[in-house]
């Protein structure tokens, strides 16, 4: 290993030991004014991460969500799957419980260590954890996959265009030829617009857990998470658009993606509360992809 990789490694090793060790959230003096990408180890801290199923209540997210993703991947075939946001491990698990070959990655080292409690937890599950930066997934990560799933709004934790664009990126090469990228969204198009509904019943299924937002601009949701013992966190991501992540999915050189709002096919006349958009990186010609363009519609 020369000087700068060893270097690198021990960097990296402290980061991750001080993310480990933080149990309190750091914002600074003006909470609206952090927007910065990398911010989320200091949002998934001990406390929050702790509480964190309160929120989702497996059983109800479970329930809510159905068969969408297993029957999504396995429709195309799907053996090998990247869970690339794998919070406390809630797909990672139903993943290894459908038979899917998953590794489980995950910026938040608090996460993956929940995460891999909760495997043996649910099932006797034994995750392959890796904690990994999305914006250089094919070095933190080995391999090559049928699928990567990066759900739970996690997306949106990308404050800047050229990150974002690179975390794309890095999916699509994590990606075998005929692979397929499910990424998924808050609609933020309804939050931006005033339009947003209450519905809450496919992702933050807990209902003793309230998740409001708190500030809202063009480029800053602030969400705050009050539990039943009154403790309140927050977290901070950027409001995408449909249309906008829809764009650089092909920018980046997908061939055909289907967005779907809370599991159905959307239509002018529903407001999702969640967007699911299924990239497949197959390469189609012009007249397949505009055959099936219309078949959708």
């Amino acid at each position: 290993m020369t000087e700068h990789a060893s270097t690198t490694v021990r960097e990296r090793n402290s980061d991750t030991a001080a993310s480990l060790s933080l149990d309190r959230q750091v914002f600074g003096e003006n909470p609206l004014e952090v927007r910065e990408s990398g911010h989320y180890a200091q949002e998934y801290v001990g406390g929050l991460v702790d509480k964190w199923d309160e929120l989702i209540d497996w059983d109800r997210r479970a329930d809510g969500e159905g068969r969408f993703f297993v029957d999504q991947l396995k429709a195309r075939g799907v053996r090998s799957v990247l869970d690339a946001a794998t919070g406390t491990g809630f797909h990672s698990v139903r993943l290894l419980s459908e038979g899917f070959d998953t590794v489980s990655a995950d910026g938040s080292p608090q996460m993956l260590a929940k995460a891999f409690r909760n495997g043996m937890r649910h099932g006797g599950h034994v995750l392959r954890v890796v904690n990994a930066d999305w914006r250089r997934l094919g070095h933190d990560v080995p391999g090559r996959y049928d699928a990567v799933v990066c759900l739970g709004n996690s997306f949106t934790h990308l404050f800047s265009e050229h990150d974002r664009r690179k975390a794309l990126a890095e999916f699509y090469a994590m990606l075998n030829p005929d692979g397929v990228l499910i990424i998924d969204q808050r609609n933020y198009d309804a939050v931006l617009d005033g339009e947003a509904g209450a519905n809450r019943t496919y992702y933050y299924c807990g209902d003793q857990v309230s998740a409001e937002p708190d500030h809202v601009d063009e480029g800053l949701a602030r969400y705050k998470y009050t539990f039943p013992d009154s403790s309140e966190y927050y977290l901070n991501m950027y409001p995408l658009r449909k249309d906008y992540l829809r764009g650089l999915l092909r920018d980046v050189g997908f061939q055909r993606i289907d967005t779907y709002g809370d599991f159905e096919r959307t239509t002018a006349e529903t407001t999702p509360d969640y967007f699911i958009h299924i990239a497949e990186k197959r390469y189609r010609d012009e007249e397949e992809l505009a055959r099936l363009d219309a078949d959708a519609r």
